[in-house]
C-alpha cells in the first residue's frame, strides 16, 4: 500500500463473513502459520463473497482498500483499482503471499529471480526474467517471499482484488525499473500504508 492511494476509513479490521477471525488472546492457543495453499484458498473464497465485495466504496480517482482479518494471524486486504491504476514494482520482503481478482480483470508483471535482500541501489536484470499474466475475476496467483511484481488495472472497468500475508508485511520495497535496470528507490513499514 502507498500512501499516495486513498485508504478507505475504518473502525478496525473488517473480517469477511466466510473468514476466521485470528485474533489470538494471549490465553488462545497458538495458531499455526498458513501455508501458501492456506492463503490462496482465503483469498479464492474471500473473492466469492459478493457482500463483502459490494462494500468496498469505489473511487474513481484511486484505489481503495479495507484491511481484513486473514487465516493463521495473516494480513489481508481487499482493494478496489479504478481503470489505469496500478502499484508499481515492488516486493513484500519475507512475507508469502496470493491474491485473486475479484471484479473486473487485473494483470501482473513479475520477476523470476530472487534479489538481494539488502546492500544494493541498482540492478541489471538479465533476459528472461519477465514474465506477465492477466488475472480475469475469479483468477489468483500464490508466491513466495521476496517476489518482486507490479499489478496493474489496464481495463476500462473498475477491478476489485482480495490479498494475503503471512507474516503481516514488515516492509514493502518499491522499485522503479528502466529497461533491464531495476532501481530500489524506497522501502516502507507498516505504518506508511496503514
Amino acid at each position: 500500500m502507498s500512501s499516495a492511494h486513498s485508504a478507505v476509513p475504518t473502525a478496525g479490521p473488517v473480517p469477511s463473513p466466510t473468514s476466521p477471525v485470528s485474533s489470538a488472546s494471549p490465553s488462545s492457543p497458538a495458531v499455526a502459520a498458513p501455508a501458501i495453499a492456506e492463503l490462496l484458498e482465503f483469498v479464492r473464497r474471500t473473492a466469492r463473497d459478493e457482500a463483502l465485495i459490494a462494500s468496498l466504496p469505489l473511487d474513481p480517482e484511486g484505489r481503495t482498500w479495507i484491511r481484513l482479518d486473514g487465516p493463521g494471524g495473516s494480513e489481508a486486504w481487499l482493494i478496489g483499482w479504478p481503470p489505469g491504476t496500478g502499484t508499481g514494482w515492488h516486493d513484500h520482503a519475507d512475507s508469502i503471499g496470493a491474491f485473486t481478482t475479484a471484479a473486473g480483470a487485473l494483470t501482473e508483471h513479475s520477476l523470476a529471480v530472487r534479489l538481494p535482500t539488502d546492500g544494493w541501489k541498482t540492478l541489471e536484470l538479465t533476459e528472461g526474467v519477465d514474465r506477465s499474466r492477466e488475472l480475469a475475476s475469479g483468477q489468483g496467483r500464490a508466491f513466495g517471499q521476496n517476489h518482486v511484481h507490479e499489478v496493474l488495472n489496464e481495463s476500462d472497468v473498475h477491478a476489485v482484488s482480495v490479498h494475503a500475508y503471512y507474516p503481516p508485511l514488515p516492509r514493502i520495497r518499491r522499485f522503479s525499473r528502466t529497461g533491464a535496470v531495476l532501481r530500489l528507490e524506497q522501502t516502507e513499514s507498516p505504518e506508511d500504508w496503514q
